[in-house]
């Protein structure tokens, strides 16, 4: 219960910390994604929607855009999601290691390092 308390106290205070780097991917995101929206006339929460599914590169393909412009732009929201999400995987990653580090046995580290090098 230690490491979970760890885990969850070092992710959320990282998460707190690249906050600004992740609000302004979101904006890019959300503001591209309403420009798609009006560029291929769609309803307002449509573009909301498409950016985010666009983003995370899940592509349901429900709505997509015809116009060469829009899709330029969303390579770009696709590239901003990457981005996004790769820092969320990172600061997870990264969590995960200190909270190990911090509550685990050496010995067992050791052991780890050893059959994983």
């Amino acid at each position: 219960m230690e490491f979970t308390v760890t885990f969850v106290k070092l992710f959320f205070w990282t998460i707190y910390l690249v906050y600004p780097l992740l609000f302004f991917f979101s904006f890019l995101i959300i503001a591209l994604g309403q420009i798609v929206c009006r560029v291929e006339k769609w309803e307002t929460f449509d573009g909301l929607y498409w950016s985010f599914i666009t983003a995370t590169t899940v592509g349901y393909g429900d709505i997509r855009p015809m116009k060469k412009v829009s899709k330029v732009l969303s390579v770009l929201i696709a590239l901003l999601g990457m981005m996004f999400t790769g820092i969320i995987i990172a600061v997870t990653l990264n969590t995960t290691t200190v909270a190990v580090e911090k509550h685990g046995d050496e010995k067992i580290i050791e052991k780890m390092k050893e059959e994983f090098s």
